[in-house]
């Protein structure tokens, strides 16, 4: 587990947090292409009627997390979200500025696209922090000085997330909008908010049926957990 250490980033728009329609669901039995966003911004995955709700927290900077993905991603879709016993929900919880930036565009174009895009991130964490721990002063400087939009690109730019997102079919102008888009950022940042109102004190952190559970934050003990509801 990553505990939780969070930096501030200065954002300027008001806060502006909409209901979205949910997607059309998919036919019975197809949950693993049915996928919905929440008021706050979050995307659950699979049937709405399942008898048990799985929330996680999630960061991208962190490596339990994309230990996490790894581990689970296979069995928890097929086992639970495919036979419609568990609808997924992932929230963000945003550290810093390196996280914003992943968050952005893993959330960027249509909601169903999101889970691609997140598992593309985790999956491929190791590769873009190697980046991160060999860039020079000089990125850094980029990164913690200026403007917010401006640090997030030069973000992007030395970790290598516009040319994998590029295998995602996204163009860098598509996703400098994204990165540009305030009202996103705020609704990433009221998720992180709510994370501390429940106590989530590190990620991945997990609540079933709303309930946050004490000491999991791996697939193994997560998956203990759901199979004594079943």
């Amino acid at each position: 587990m990553r505990p939780l250490r969070l930096a501030t980033l200065t954002l300027t728009a008001a806060l502006s947090i909409g209901a979205t329609k949910p997607l059309a669901p998919a036919p019975r039995g197809n949950w693993l292409t049915t996928v919905s966003v929440s008021p706050n911004g979050s995307h659950l995955l699979g049937n709405p009627a399942a008898p048990v709700k799985l929330i996680e927290y999630v960061s991208y900077t962190c490596s339990h997390c994309a230990h996490f993905q790894r581990d689970a991603e296979t069995p928890l879709q097929l086992s639970y979200v495919q036979p419609g016993k568990v609808q997924v929900e992932v929230r963000h919880l945003v550290r810093d500025a390196i996280d914003m930036t992943a968050a952005l565009m893993t959330n960027c174009g249509a909601p169903n696209r999101f889970y691609l895009n997140h598992s593309l991130f985790l999956r491929s964490q190791d590769t873009w922090m190697a980046r991160l721990n060999r860039a020079s002063e000089a990125q850094r400087a980029r990164w913690n000085a200026g403007e917010n939009v401006a640090r997030m690109r030069a973000i992007a730019s030395d970790l290598g997330f516009y040319a994998m997102m590029a295998q995602r079919g996204y163009d860098r102008q598509a996703l400098d909008r994204c990165l540009a888009d305030t009202a996103l950022a705020k609704r990433l940042a009221a998720q992180t908010a709510q994370a501390q109102e429940l106590g989530v004190q590190g990620t991945p952190s997990f609540l079933l049926n709303g309930v946050l559970l004490a000491a999991t934050h791996d697939w193994q003990s997560l998956n203990t957990q759901l199979q004594a509801r079943f």
